[in-house]
């Protein structure tokens, strides 16, 4: 489990930015020509990124760095929550 959790909550977030793999990894900083095989990779367990390009991401997505490493899913949902919660007050 604690393997899967950067893949999956990368995916995850992703989906939720509407953004594919491609956009991504461009906005990230990763060359256009790579970018989506290296995502994809990383959304299937096959790489590990750096935790800067995990706060490239986070930045990117919206999320906050930690709902990335948080081991138990209901209290990275709540981080997020959290998280999304205080972007919206003045």
């Amino acid at each position: 489990m604690v393997l899967l959790m950067i893949p999956a909550r990368l995916k995850a977030a992703r989906t939720r930015a509407g953004l594919t793999q491609e956009k991504l990894g461009v906005l990230a900083g990763i060359e256009e020509e790579t970018a989506r095989s290296r995502v994809s990779q990383y959304e299937g367990g096959v790489h590990r990124p750096t935790f800067e390009m995990m706060c490239a991401f986070a930045r990117i997505l919206n999320v906050p760095e930690g709902y990335f490493y948080t081991v138990d899913e209901r209290f990275a949902e709540a981080i997020l929550a959290l998280y999304l919660k205080q972007q919206n007050q003045p």
